[in-house]
């Protein structure tokens, strides 16, 4: 990669609305907090663990995935995992963070709901103060369960309405498609949620229809076979619907075989409002700058180009117009010091 490059995406300030904070959860973390919890892992070392994270497709992904969650016990794991995240962030230059936890990834495991939101807003309120870093939560539904499991989690989140920003809708895509939480999502949009859901990343673009279409979405996570289909294509476009693209979380899942191939360009290419994100960034070997880098180089993207996906980042986010605008600026600011 050019030096200049780098340099242009070391001092740009960034956006991430795609973090699973589960997915931050480091071999070293996960080694120390089974032993602060008195957790039996199968894994005698940092090492062996590091060796675990070699995975063919999403399914073995989530099987170590969900092995990793059962470290996380108390408030203070919970705290400990996001904050080292965002101090990850800070480093990345990241400014706002719009961030997925799993809640029932914990309570099935008999952790109380209020454990886990306490844990993650309170490292949430300290980044803000310490770090600089603005972070929402998201709160996702976990597919490969049913949807009287998702009205459960909706009804417990519903106390926690003020520290949850948003819902969405993750884990295994294949044979679970948006329209099986139909209701829950209705229910989601009633009670003033922002919604937006996982689709067309291993399930086709149909997936990408229903999650607009069915759930009401107004982002759509990952969305890579939606290119399948031409008028999806177009109706996104023609929405500015924002996709958080996940460039070396498809290269280690095998979405694509090389990261040449990434459907990135051409989604660009259609005027779809595409930004760059993490997904779960301690699986799947980077954070947002090496996505950043990964994808630039592989697509030989241009200084225009990767200003304009990380503009696409803030004005998909949450924030409010005021931020979206003072961050925009800033944007504007360090390319003019770029030479």
């Amino acid at each position: 990669m050019a030096a200049a490059t780098d340099a242009l995406i070391k001092c740009l300030p960034k956006c991430e609305l795609h973090i699973h904070i589960e997915g931050s959860l480091e071999p070293d973390m996960m080694f120390a907090l089974a032993r602060r919890n008195g957790v039996a892992l199968p894994y005698a070392s940092v090492e062996e663990i590091r060796n675990a994270y070699r995975f063919r497709n999403l399914q073995d992904f989530l099987d170590v995935y969900y092995l990793g969650m059962s470290v996380l016990i108390t408030e203070q794991d919970f705290y400990d995992l996001a904050f080292a995240y965002l101090q990850r962030a800070q480093a990345d230059n990241v400014r706002h963070v719009e961030m997925f936890f799993d809640p029932q990834g914990h309570t099935g495991r008999g952790i109380a709901f209020e454990t886990v939101i306490d844990g993650l807003s309170r490292a949430i309120a300290d980044a803000r103060q310490a770090l600089g870093v603005s972070a929402s939560l998201i709160m996702c539904f976990l597919r490969h369960l049913d949807e009287a499991s998702a009205q459960k989690t909706l009804d417990a989140a519903l106390p926690f309405r003020d520290r949850i920003a948003g819902v969405g809708l993750d884990s295994s895509e294949a044979g679970n498609p948006p329209a099986k939480f139909a209701r829950v999502f209705a229910r989601a949009r009633d009670a003033g949620f922002f919604l937006t859901a996982h689709a067309g990343e291993e399930g086709p673009a149909s997936y990408v229809w229903e999650a607009l279409d069915v759930l009401g979405v107004m982002r759509v996570d990952h969305g890579n076979h939606a290119m399948d289909d031409d008028v999806l294509v177009e109706r996104l476009a023609r929405d500015k619907m924002a996709l958080t693209v996940c460039p070396l979380s498809n290269l280690r899942l095998r979405v694509i075989d090389d990261l040449r191939h990434h459907p990135l360009r051409r989604m660009m290419d259609k005027g779809l409002r595409v930004t760059v994100n993490s997904d779960d960034p301690a699986y799947f070997g980077g954070y947002v700058n090496q996505n950043y880098r990964a994808v630039s180089d592989a697509l030989t993207l241009d200084r225009d180009e990767i200003a304009a996906i990380v503009r696409n980042g803030f004005h998909a986010s949450l924030m409010s117009e005021a931020e979206k605008a003072e961050a925009l600026a800033e944007i504007d600011r360090a390319l003019a010091t770029m030479p």
